[in-house]
């Protein structure tokens, strides 16, 4: 409990410390809130989602070596082993250099929620949250809510079968509805509250419940069984933990409109 009071203070602190000094952000497009069914929940009620601004595109490699340079603590020799684990910022060849081959148009991978957390603080952004995420990808490039589009969710599923599409530019996916690209495509992406849908109150009787979120036993629970992509989505966040860094998960920063 004191480590974890220490964590969530010192990010506080932190992100007061970033604010206004980081490189050029980058280019945001609004997203109309609404009304919308998560895929999980205690119950299947919508929920309300507010007006937001979400990133162009997911940030890439160059402009997490911006961002180090300017913020040595989260160089990958200096950053502290509560915020990641030793994968992080696996393939870099130093504390300001990329690795052999690493295009820096790519979206950075291999980064901690609390680093990803960082890095939108210094913009005065954040990270979106999971229903912002989903509300944001539910769009095809003609339709804002396509969830119900066989041949979208189609498209998805194929997309997380094909291999290293981390090492792909930024840009290279569709352009959806929102005028954002590659929410699909290209690389898992950090949300502010990933692992939301393990949390289901004070008690912890529904721990095999939890358990099940892992396998495609939990699919019984979900609001719309035919969306299997948004479910291995689910099943993804609920599998990881904050100080994870992953070879394919990335990030992109929103901001409240």
């Amino acid at each position: 409990m004191v480590k974890l009071k220490y964590i969530i203070a010192f990010l506080g602190l932190f992100s007061l410390s970033l604010t206004g000094i980081c490189q050029t952000p980058t280019a945001m497009k609004p997203i109309k809130g609404g009304t919308m069914l998560p895929l999980y929940g205690l119950d299947s009620s919508k929920v309300w989602v507010d007006d937001f601004l979400l990133d162009e595109y997911p940030v890439t490699n160059q402009q997490y070596l911006d961002f180090v340079k300017n913020y040595p603590e989260w160089q990958k020799f200096n950053v502290k082993s509560i915020f990641a684990d030793g994968n992080y910022l696996y393939n870099w060849r130093g504390n300001r250099q990329l690795g052999e081959n690493m295009n820096p148009n790519s979206p950075i991978t291999n980064v901690s929620w609390f680093a990803a957390k960082a890095f939108c603080a210094c913009q005065d952004k954040r990270l979106p949250s999971v229903d912002e995420w989903e509300l944001a990808a539910k769009a095809n490039e003609t339709k804002p809510n396509a969830e119900n589009d066989s041949l979208f969710n189609q498209r998805i599923i194929e997309s997380y079968e094909t291999p290293n599409t981390y090492s792909k530019t930024v840009g290279s996916t569709y352009q959806n509805y929102w005028g954002v690209y590659d929410m699909h495509g290209l690389v898992w992406e950090w949300t502010s509250d990933f692992n939301s849908v393990l949390i289901s109150g004070e008690s912890r009787q529904d721990g095999d419940a939890d358990r099940n979120l892992f396998c495609a036993g939990a699919a019984i629970s979900a609001s719309n069984l035919r969306d299997y992509a948004a479910f291995m989505r689910y099943a993804f966040r609920g599998s990881i933990k904050a100080d994870y860094n992953i070879k394919n998960l990335g990030f992109r920063c929103a901001r409240t409109n």
